[in-house]
């Protein structure tokens, strides 16, 4: 995969083979292979069976490491899937500007949409669910802390670009009855904040591992509701709705941020990351025929 950001570093097998060789020699001889992964903040590579290189694209990225380094490894035990198991924190050197990681390889492989499963359903709601009982205080505030009012502008923003692309008058009315659901009056719980196809991974179809936790932290529990909408078909929701025990203002809140979240993603990687402009479509799809009618993306 290219370049998705005007301002992202190069980075290729050979700057990795040095970082390995200047900093961790024990596994700089390991095969290193890109892996083709449609993460846009961190590149990802495959060194030898058993572990992986992480490394920041943009400078956005660079605070990941440390929050994952420090986080990581209280959550792991409370979860009921494999997560990240940091290994080791890499310098900026050989020319690379920032930190970056290596980690344990997790095995398994990304879920596709339209998933009916009921199966990794309720995998997919055991894991949110875990994840917002944690107890664990001093928690970072999460990316998609909530409410949906703080993405109201580039929402709509991104619906402009998107004309002759979606049903635009369609979209605004599920934004607008989104951005209009009561706001979660809880408190903060921790959520994961990025529960995208690409950061799950499955085998035989349940699910095996979680990864990516950058957007990690507290917040509105709807924002790990996105699943719903960017993996599952109609009767696998229902599923995970169920599981969940998801009340009304939740789901819709969810069902926000998933559109917000493929509005904005599609005209941005339209043409520089297909599986996320792919998925962002088929979230945009199931989102307005679920909440109101059956609408074609054109």
């Amino acid at each position: 995969m290219g370049k998705m950001h005007a301002d992202e570093a190069d980075i290729d097998v050979s700057l990795v083979r040095r970082l390995l060789a200047a900093q961790f020699p024990q596994w700089a001889d390991l095969p290193i292979e890109p892996f083709p992964s449609s993460g846009t903040v961190n590149a990802v590579y495959r060194l030898g069976d058993h572990l992986s290189v992480r490394l920041p694209r943009i400078e956005n990225g660079v605070g990941d490491i440390e929050k994952e380094h420090r986080w990581l490894p209280r959550l792991a035990p409370l979860l009921p899937v494999a997560i990240p198991d940091v290994l080791g924190r890499g310098a900026p050197a050989e020319g690379f500007p920032w930190p970056w990681s290596v980690s344990r390889w997790i095995d398994g492989e990304n879920p596709r949409e339209g998933h009916e499963d009921g199966v990794l359903a309720k995998d997919l709601a055991g894991f949110a669910g875990a994840f917002r009982r944690i107890d664990l205080p001093g928690g970072p505030a999460a990316y998609r802390p909530g409410p949906l009012a703080e993405v109201d502008a580039a929402t709509r923003h991104a619906i402009g670009e998107l004309d002759g692309l979606i049903d635009t008058g369609a979209a605004t009315a599920a934004w607008d009855a989104a951005v209009h659901a009561p706001e979660w009056a809880g408190r903060p719980v921790w959520v994961h904040s990025d529960l995208m196809p690409g950061n799950l991974l499955v085998q035989d179809g349940r699910l095996t591992g979680v990864i990516d936790f950058a957007t990690m932290g507290v917040g509105d529990p709807a924002i790990d509701l996105i699943p719903a909408w960017n993996l599952l078909t109609p009767a696998s929701r229902e599923v995970f709705r169920a599981t969940l025990g998801a009340d009304d203002a939740t789901w819709a809140r969810g069902r926000g941020w998933a559109l917000s979240m493929a509005l904005i993603q599609l005209p941005y990687y339209l043409h520089t990351n297909p599986a996320i402009a792919a998925n962002a479509r088929y979230v945009i799809g199931q989102v307005l025929a679920d909440g109101i009618g059956d609408h074609s993306l054109g």
